[in-house]
């Protein structure tokens, strides 16, 4: 007689793989894949309303990647089992150079008609979409109760950030992102503003 039974309890049968999923992690993951569905719904019908061949190329190469991920994690999440196919990284084709400083410029509103919908406004709408799908991502990958979902999450993370930060590159390059900057006296003493801690450890 097992412990369970001595207590008056049935023991529990083992859940099958495509089971092995807490309540919590079910709702996140609805979230995260209708979140998914989204990004790639608005991807196809801003297409359309891109000028530049540069930014055509970077939603393009994103929408496969997203496409491509979306259908790992589905696979993972109804069977509980290893995807079919591993998770890859996503390569930007931006460089890591940074524009500073402030121009002048029209301040930003609203688009009045579709006809306003131009390539600073559409890859603001793919920053934002992308930045919030890395998000949502990364809460669900701190509670996910299946290790191979919650592997298959947090190498999706990732690849988001690199895809946001493949977006900010080509904001800034074109002056849709603009980056300010401190003058250097309040620069050097907000970096000087934290020093090393001296605790040794064990603590005592």
């Amino acid at each position: 007689m097992n412990q369970n039974q001595f207590n008056g309890q049935q023991p529990q049968a083992q859940n099958p793989p495509q089971m092995n999923h807490g309540g919590h992690e079910l709702f996140d993951l609805h979230e995260d894949l209708s979140g998914l569905i989204g990004v790639l719904d608005q991807y196809l019908m801003m297409k359309q309303f891109i000028k530049d061949p540069e930014l055509s190329g970077i939603l393009d190469r994103q929408y496969h990647f997203i496409a491509d991920n979306y259908n790992i994690i589905v696979d993972c999440f109804t069977t509980g089992k290893d995807p079919m196919k591993p998770t890859e990284s996503y390569k930007m084709t931006q460089n890591n150079t940074v524009t500073y400083g402030l121009k002048p410029s029209q301040p930003k509103k609203p688009a009045a008609n579709l006809q306003e919908l131009n390539d600073d406004k559409v890859s603001g709408q793919m920053l934002g979409s992308i930045k919030s799908c890395a998000s949502l991502l990364t809460m669900t990958a701190l509670e996910v109760t299946n290790p191979v979902v919650r592997r298959v999450i947090a190498d999706s993370v990732p690849n988001f950030i690199e895809m946001a930060y493949e977006l900010f590159f080509y904001r800034n390059k074109h002056g849709y992102y603009q980056v300010p900057r401190l003058n250097p006296q309040d620069m050097q003493t907000m970096v000087n503003g934290f020093g090393k801690t001296t605790q040794s450890y064990p603590l005592q």
